[in-house]
């Protein structure tokens, strides 16, 4: 059986993960076993991170309403759940959004959940 040499291959992958590695710090961005082990970690934050971004968004979300709902009168559990008895389907995004750029049209969604209810 002929001996295969991997140089060829073996040299493809360090280079395509130095690459990948570039702007890192010190020798994380040249040695090839270091770089293997920053990236190791890299793609794994980076993994986490993608699911912890959308989890801070909604909690700023929450916040924002919450912010905007208290001087109505009512607070952000109260009115998520006045919400879904008058079922007004309006995601936490949208709302957020219509308090900061049209106070006057939040008001008027807080004004149809709060007095529906009663």
């Amino acid at each position: 059986m002929v001996r295969v040499k991997k140089s060829t291959a073996a040299l493809k992958h360090r280079k395509k993960l130095l690459k990948h590695a570039k702007g890192f710090r010190w020798g994380r961005k040249s040695k090839f076993k270091a770089a293997k082990d920053a990236l190791k970690h890299a793609w794994t934050y980076a993994y986490r991170d993608r699911k912890v971004k959308k989890r801070t968004s909604r909690q700023l979300w929450q916040l924002q309403i919450n912010a905007a709902v208290r001087p109505l009168g009512i607070n952000y559990s109260r009115f998520i759940k006045a919400l879904k008895d008058n079922k007004i389907e309006i995601d936490r995004k949208i709302l957020s959004q219509l308090a900061n750029k049209f106070p006057e049209l939040f008001v008027k969604i807080v004004e149809k959940a709060k007095g529906d209810k009663k």
